[in-house]
């Protein structure tokens, strides 16, 4: 496997998180992650939202009840 493209490994998350906690300062990560949260919960809401019409198109029409103009 190529080494660039491998997940960080014990010591290397120490790392990124001194280097996160340097760049945002230690009171901004809790409001960072609830942002984090909320954007994340507010995307899985959109795509099973998007997902539903889907589902339904696919049923069958019912062509024995007559069709109202």
């Amino acid at each position: 496997m190529v080494p660039l493209l491998e997940l960080p490994q014990g010591g290397e998350w120490i790392v990124i998180l001194v280097i996160v906690v340097l760049l945002f300062g230690a009171k901004k990560l809790p409001e960072l992650t609830k942002n984090a949260a909320r954007a994340m919960n507010e995307f899985n809401k959109a795509r099973n939202e998007d997902e539903k019409p889907a589902v339904e198109a696919d049923k069958p029409v019912d062509e024995t009840k007559p069709s109202t103009p």
